[in-house]
């Protein structure tokens, strides 16, 4: 059982991640300091070293805390799915999940090529916790793959027209739906991944 200082602890922890989503929704990853975010949230700074050593660190936290919980109902989905069909579906009903929470898709877009410049953060980004990594997506279409076509290309294919829309959209260019998008990588990952009668 938490005591009471785990407790608050916890609660400041989050009202801490509570207030940093919505700074770096309105003002972005790199343009959020450290003392906006305890500022913000109404804590002095060292309650944020408390929990975290750096802005970087808390967002890992961040984006760990959402794909669990997207995951938890896509997995059980997919497993469920009768085809590789179902199974994209259902990939790509989480990830629009993802793009209907604008601020979110933004700071995750900004984070990821930030994350480009540093080879610690780029090797922790890659990991199953932060996206939907090759090896993650593999696991979940592997069994519905009816060719010699490896599952974690076509995982690498569908994140890479997903993470292309959110740079797409981020442009505001708007020559391609979400819907377009999802059509073509569905149809790109049957082509490779199933039987041509």
């Amino acid at each position: 059982m938490a005591t009471k200082q785990q407790e608050k602890s916890q609660q400041t922890m989050q009202e801490l991640m509570a207030s940093a989503i919505e700074l770096f929704g309105t003002k972005g990853f790199a343009n959020t300091s450290v003392a906006e975010i305890t500022d913000h949230a109404g804590y002095a700074k060292g309650s944020f070293y408390r929990h975290w050593n750096s802005k970087d660190e808390l967002f890992l936290q961040i984006v760990e805390q959402k794909f669990r919980q997207y995951r938890a109902t896509r997995h059980d989905r997919v497993q469920n799915a009768e085809n590789l069909e179902a199974a994209m579906n259902i990939i790509w009903d989480f990830l629009e999940t993802i793009v209907s929470d604008r601020n979110w898709s933004s700071i995750f877009l900004e984070f990821t090529v930030y994350s480009a410049t540093s080879e610690p953060l780029r090797k922790l980004m890659n990991k199953s916790d932060y996206r939907l990594s090759n090896k993650v997506f593999a696991d979940l279409v592997r069994e519905h793959v009816e060719t010699d076509f490896p599952p974690e290309k076509i995982g690498a294919l569908n994140t890479a027209l997903f993470e292309g829309y959110l740079i797409h959209r981020a442009l505001g260019t708007e020559v391609l739906t979400l819907a377009e998008v999802r059509s073509a990588a569905i149809a790109l990952a049957l082509m490779n991944g199933t039987r041509q009668g």
